[in-house]
C-alpha cells in the first residue's frame, strides 16, 4: 500500500553556526527539540537520469520516522506531493507504475546514496499545535554510478506541518534572512548531489527557444501537448480529480494540431501518430463522458420536486454510476500499463526528435498559421450553416454533433496561432469557446436522454415507477431545443470575430 501527503517546503544554504535562534518568528510560541536522527537514503533513476530531468525523485530511506520508499512529484516550487510505501528490497510496483511514463523500458538501479544527520526543531504555536518542521542536515553524498564521486554539506529544510498556512514559510524565511541564511541554489537535495558528485544536476531541456517560424510554433504547441500526458500520467493512475479530462484534451489538441496544420507536418509521419492518439482519448473518454453525464443526472433529479420523484430513482443512478466508473479506472489503468501506450509516448518523442517539416514551415507564422486557421473555420461554417437549416430530430443531433467537434479543431488551431497573431486569434478562440460549450451541451442532452431511456427500461423491468424518468427525458428535450434557438446568435458572434 502507499500512501500521499502534500509537502511544501523551502531549503537554504547553512555553515557550521548550526540553526539560527526561530523564537522570534511570528506566531510561533516555543522551539521544540526532537534530537538527532541519523537517514540514510539510496536514490533510484534511470541511467540516463530521467527522473532527476523531470525533478522527480525516489529513494529507499532507513532511519528516522518515515523510514520506506518515498517517490516525490513536482507539483510547483517548493511543492511536492510525497507518496509512502513501506520498506523493501526491491521498487514498490506502485511506484514504478507512477514513474512508468518517464522510465518507459529502463532499469531503475541506485544512482546516488545520501547519509544525512538530521537535527530536528518543532515550531508550535501557544496551542502546541505543530506549524513547521525545520531540520538542520549534515549530508555526505555518494555517486553509485559514474565517477564515483563524493560531497558533503550542511543545510536548513523548512517543512510546513500538514494543512498550515503556506503563508507561516514567509515568516519563517525572514527571518532566516535577518540571520543571514539564503536560499538553496538547489531545488533538492539529489541535485545537488547530481551536480558535485559528477552528474548534471539541473533537468535537462530540449532545445526550447522561442519560435520563430510556422514550424517553430506548431512544434513548441505539440511538445506542450506531449508534456502535459506525461506528466499526468501518475495523476491519472492516482484518479486525481480532473487528470483524465486533462490528459484527454491534450491527446485531442495534438491530433487536431496534425490535421489543422497538415501543410506544414507530413501527414504520412503524423496520421499514424494521430491514429493512436485518437485511440488512447477514446480509452479515456469512457471515464470522463460518464462521470460528466453521472453528474448531470444527479443534479437533475436534485432540482425535481420530491412528488416527482417516484421509486428508488437515486439509488438505481447511483449503482449505474458507480458500477461504470470502477470499471473505467481500471481499464484506464490497464490501458497505461500496456505496450501501446508506451509506444504511443516513444512516437511522440521521436516525432518532436526529427520533426516531419514540410515547406510552409519555414513561411512567416503571420502568414502560414493564419491560413491554417481560416481553413478550419470554413469547415465548421460550412457544418454549422448546415446544422441551422436541418429538421429537428436525429439528423440535426448528428450534424451539432459534428459541428461541435470541429470547434474543438478551430479552438484549438487558434489557441496555437495566437503567441503570433495576437488578439485576433485569441478573440477567436474565446467565441469559439462559447459556441463548443453551446453546442457541448445539447450533446450532453442528447446522451442524457439516451441513458434515461436505458434506466426507465431497467426500472420497468425490476417493476419499479418509470414516470420520474420520463419527466427527465422530457426537461432535457426541451433544453436541446433551447440550445438550438440560442445557436444562431451565438454563431453569429463566432462569424463576427473570423477576421484574423
Amino acid at each position: 500500500m502507499a500512501d500521499t501527503k502534500r509537502e511544501i517546503e523551502r531549503k537554504y544554504e547553512s555553515d557550521d553556526s548550526g540553526l539560527p535562534d526561530l523564537t522570534g518568528v511570528a506566531g510561533v510560541s516555543a522551539v521544540l527539540d526532537q534530537g538527532v536522527a541519523e537517514l540514510d537514503a539510496t536514490y533510484y533513476d534511470t541511467l540516463d537520469e530521467r527522473l532527476a530531468d523531470a525533478s522527480i525523485t525516489l529513494r529507499r530511506r532507513t532511519g528516522g520516522s518515515d523510514a520506506g520508499w518515498h517517490l516525490k512529484l513536482p507539483v510547483a516550487t517548493g511543492v511536492r506531493d510525497e507518496i509512502h510505501a513501506p520498506l523493501a528490497d526491491h521498487v514498490p510496483s506502485t511506484l514504478g507504475a507512477l514513474v512508468r511514463s518517464r522510465v518507459r523500458d529502463h532499469e531503475l538501479a541506485p544512482v546516488v546514496r545520501l547519509r544525512s544527520t538530521r537535527d530536528v526543531r518543532h515550531l508550535v504555536d501557544a496551542d502546541g499545535q505543530l506549524l513547521a518542521e525545520v531540520a538542520l542536515d549534515a549530508v555526505r553524498a555518494e555517486r553509485l554510478t559514474g565517477s564515483g564521486g563524493k560531497a558533503e554539506w550542511t543545510e536548513i529544510e523548512v517543512e510546513l506541518a500538514d494543512g498550515g498556512d503556506p503563508a507561516f514559510l514567509d515568516k519563517v524565511d525572514k527571518r532566516l534572512r535577518k540571520a543571514g541564511v539564503r536560499p538553496s541554489a538547489a531545488p533538492s537535495k539529489l541535485a545537488k548531489a547530481l551536480a558535485e558528485t559528477g552528474g548534471k544536476g539541473k533537468p535537462r531541456k530540449e532545445d526550447r527557444a522561442e519560435p520563430v517560424t510556422a514550424g517553430d510554433h506548431v512544434l513548441a504547441y505539440v511538445r506542450a501537448q506531449r508534456d502535459v500526458i506525461v506528466e499526468l500520467d501518475p495523476a491519472v493512475r492516482r484518479d486525481v480529480e480532473d487528470s483524465v479530462h486533462q490528459m484527454r484534451v491534450a491527446t485531442r489538441r495534438t491530433r487536431s494540431t496534425f490535421r489543422s496544420y497538415s501543410k506544414i507536418l507530413d501527414r504520412a509521419v503524423t496520421d499514424p501518430i494521430g491514429a493512436e492518439l485518437k485511440w488512447l482519448a477514446g480509452e479515456l473518454g469512457g471515464s470522463r463522458d460518464h462521470e460528466v453525464l453521472a453528474e448531470r443526472l444527479r443534479e437533475a433529479v436534485a432540482k425535481l420536486p420530491p412528488a416527482l420523484v417516484v421509486g428508488p430513482v437515486r439509488n438505481r443512478m447511483r449503482t449505474w454510476s458507480t458500477a461504470r466508473a470502477g470499471d473505467a479506472k481500471r481499464e484506464i489503468v490497464d490501458v497505461l500499463n500496456g505496450p501501446r501506450y508506451l509506444a504511443l509516448l516513444d512516437s511522440l518523442d521521436a516525432f518532436l526528435a526529427d520533426p516531419p517539416l514540410r515547406a510552409a514551415a519555414s513561411g512567416k507564422p503571420s502568414t502560414e498559421l493564419a491560413k491554417a486557421v481560416h481553413k478550419s473555420y470554413d469547415v465548421l461554417a460550412g457544418l454549422v450553416e448546415h446544422a441551422l437549416v436541418t429538421p429537428p430530430g436525429t439528423d440535426r443531433d448528428l450534424a451539432l454533433h459534428e459541428a461541435r467537434k470541429k470547434a474543438k479543431r478551430v479552438r484549438y488551431a487558434a489557441e496555437l496561432a495566437a503567441p503570433a497573431l495576437g488578439k485576433p486569434a485569441s478573440k477567436l478562440v474565446s467565441s469559439v469557446k462559447d459556441l463548443q460549450k453551446l453546442l457541448g451541451e445539447h450533446q450532453d442532452s442528447v446522451m442524457s436522454r439516451e441513458t434515461l431511456k436505458e434506466l426507465a427500461e431497467q426500472a420497468h423491468a425490476a417493476g419499479e415507477h418509470s414516470f420520474t424518468y420520463g419527466v427527465l427525458h422530457t426537461a432535457e428535450a426541451r433544453r436541446a431545443t433551447e440550445v438550438e434557438e440560442e445557436l444562431p446568435g451565438v454563431w453569429k458572434a463566432t462569424r463576427g470575430t473570423a477576421g484574423i
